[in-house]
């Protein structure tokens, strides 16, 4: 059904990198959000305040929570699909993590205060008067979320979208909730034991969960993450496949929303390649790279390597087994000798580690510095630490 949905209101559907395509999957999300959770909500109001069941009450503020999610989620996906400008060059794609994160905050707001409220309920031990009816209508509410869910993913997958994949997982939850619910009903009807307030808060714990995992996902990406390993293995496969690249590295993404990634690299290739060539293999690869979706943009920074110049390679394999000595992680690129007449006057080359690299980058500077004053004619040293 959830294709039926889409194939019905999505023109061109087949198109998820089209930004206009991505923009229709998402407003209709949130437009079939809205609806769903406003119509759950009502129902649930009404047989909790009947029934004086907290725990059913509760429930429908938390779809009520999901209504106004949905709204966020339809307004930043329009506003998202807005085109690049002079003031926002890279687009507005980042709105749609934000509308993530706000979802995610709402979603804990709601539930702390469910949480509180349930506490207040299991002091009162207020009475609750509840039917095969209010069991039956819970049953519902759960497979009706249980395919809000569903839908939700499937757009989520379809589109690669970090904001469905939150919503789907809150739906997810709200089975959940609505389940516990249930369980309090059932266990009221059959023993008479009233455990709604206990239900409850149960049910805020698992909206609380699912709120802080939605806000963790959605931070890490409005901070920027790398690049996954798949996208970062196929680019540098892409480089390699290229003979007459050396080396290829200082590979970085930048995640500016979905559709909207761009990516830099430099790559070394001997300057017997010629200019010219070189330019045309950097064109190549960046085109290739972009064609297969793996980013929307890459730029390719050639560091040329003269492979005759002996003396500059038999330098660079010196210092690379010295820091190779060191730590078996550290590897260096760029790296270019200056001569001043006959003799070395300065040597340059960045050093790469990893991100949990056990020593500071002033530590790693002083000693490759030392290393490199063993070289004939004690030369200076400019050196850069990246982080890989």
């Amino acid at each position: 059904m959830g294709r039926l949905l889409v194939r019905t209101f999505i023109k061109d559907y087949d198109d998820t990198q089209n930004p206009e395509v991505r923009k229709k999957y998402g407003m209709l999300a949130g437009s079939f959000g809205i609806f769903c959770n406003i119509m759950l909500s009502i129902l649930k109001i009404i047989i909790g305040l009947l029934s004086g069941a907290f725990s059913i009450v509760g429930d429908a503020v938390n779809n009520m929570s999901d209504a106004a999610s949905s709204i966020i989620t339809l307004i930043s996906f329009k506003l998202s699909g807005k085109p690049a400008d002079k003031e926002h060059p890279y687009g507005h794609g980042r709105l749609e993590y934000m509308s993530g994160f706000i979802v995610a905050v709402l979603v804990l707001a709601i539930a702390l205060n469910l949480l509180k409220e349930s506490i207040a309920h299991i002091i009162k031990k207020a009475p609750i008067n509840v039917s095969i009816v209010t069991i039956i209508i819970l049953a519902s509410t759960i497979l009706v979320k249980l395919y809000m869910s569903i839908f939700y993913m499937y757009i989520s997958r379809t589109i690669k979208s970090t904001a469905m994949r939150v919503t789907a997982v809150d739906s997810r939850s709200d089975c959940i909730c609505t389940s516990v619910a249930l369980i309090s009903v059932i266990v009221m009807l059959a023993f008479g034991v009233n455990i709604d307030g206990y239900a409850g808060a149960i049910v805020a714990l698992f909206v609380i969960k699912a709120g802080i995992e939605g806000a963790r996902d959605t931070t890490a990406l409005l901070l920027g993450e790398g690049p996954d390993e798949e996208t970062r293995a196929r680019i540098l496969e892409t480089a390699a496949e290229y003979s007459e690249i050396i080396e290829a590295h200082d590979l970085r993404v930048h995640d500016y929303g979905p559709g909207r990634t761009f990516a830099s690299m430099h790559v070394e290739i001997s300057t017997e390649v010629g200019m010219m060539r070189a330019h045309e293999i950097v064109d190549e690869i960046e085109r290739r790279i972009v064609k297969s979706g793996l980013v929307s943009e890459l730029t390719i920074h050639v560091d040329p390597v003269d492979k005759n110049d002996e003396f500059t390679l038999a330098a660079r394999k010196k210092v690379a087994d010295e820091l190779r000595q060191i730590n078996s992680s550290i590897t260096l690129h760029d790296f270019r000798v200056v001569h001043n007449g006959e003799k070395m006057h300065k040597v340059t080359f960045d050093i790469t580690v990893p991100y949990d690299f056990d020593m500071t980058d002033d530590l790693i500077m002083e000693k490759a510095k030392a290393i490199v004053k063993k070289l004939p004619g004690e030369p200076e040293a400019d050196i850069f630490v990246d982080k890989s």
